[in-house]
């Protein structure tokens, strides 16, 4: 019998697979190159890889951080956005909210972990460019909607309160970055998140649930932000790339958010 443990390894390694071809994808998407049919070039040297070269961790471990050609020093964050998906693969299922019991809970998941690579690439994206391709969004996004819709229609029994609360999910997880955005005319933030607001307010499916996902995404922007603007490497005017923030806490929401608002609920008996 396979073991939780054993599918959460599985997972983990899909997972490291995956976080390699999110990362050469965002790579390729920035320069404009075939994602399909486009081969991998060490970004120093542009010499060609081979498959030895391209095995998720082991290889950069291999090669001690270095092009097996030109030798230069490679980027660390490689095999830190591998690990890091393979990492939430693996945790996805064994601390998926409710556990994973039946069917509906299976195309939940299965759907989860699809745009979580979507959501990787916008990670990568936003941090280095500050910009949400609209290729990926939308991809995802159509992801997230069919597994919502789906499951909704066939296994959910009390399908008028679940259209509402994801409706007001999205609304919550959208529409607070589409008011900012009108009222700042665009200087305060981009458009870009409004649609990523449609991704995780239906990958949340609970108003709630985004509220808090939005809360953690503005805890984590202040910890970033302040250092650097006390030390004075920034100023207050300095842009910063608020996505990676909001993907970052959906994932946390997504596994521990139920447990925070009991929590929070406890503290003001209610």
């Amino acid at each position: 019998m396979i073991t939780m443990l054993g599918i959460a390894i599985g997972l983990g390694f899909l997972g490291l697979c995956l976080g390699s071809f999110a990362g050469a994808l965002a790579w390729r998407l920035h320069s404009g190159k075939d994602w399909i049919t486009a081969r991998s070039q060490c970004e120093k040297c542009g010499h060609k890889l081979s498959p030895a070269d391209l095995i998720p961790v082991f290889s950069w471990l291999y090669l001690k951080g270095c092009c097996r050609y030109c030798k230069k020093k490679l980027s660390w964050q490689y095999p830190l956005i591998e690990l890091g998906l393979a990492a939430a693969f693996a945790a996805t299922y064994l601390l998926w909210p409710g556990g994973i019991d039946g069917s509906g809970d299976v195309l939940l998941l299965a759907t989860w972990l699809v745009c979580l690579v979507g959501l990787l690439i916008l990670l990568i994206y936003d941090f280095y460019w500050m910009l949400l391709p609209s290729t990926v969004l939308y991809t995802t996004a159509a992801v997230a909607v069919a597994g919502r819709f789906v499951y909704i229609i066939g296994f959910e029994p009390d399908k008028g309160g679940a259209i509402l609360a994801w409706a007001t999910s999205i609304g919550v997880a959208s529409g607070i970055f589409g008011l900012i955005y009108i009222i700042s005319r665009g200087r305060w933030i981009g458009d870009g998140d409004i649609s990523l607001g449609i991704i995780t307010g239906t990958l949340l499916a609970d108003p709630g649930k985004s509220f808090l996902m939005i809360f953690i995404a503005s805890i984590l922007g202040c910890m970033v932000a302040l250092p650097a603007i006390i030390t004075g490497k920034k100023d207050l005017s300095a842009k910063l790339p608020f996505g990676p923030f909001l993907i970052i806490s959906t994932v946390l929401t997504m596994l521990f958010g139920g447990e925070i608002i009991n929590w929070y609920k406890g503290l003001l008996l209610l």
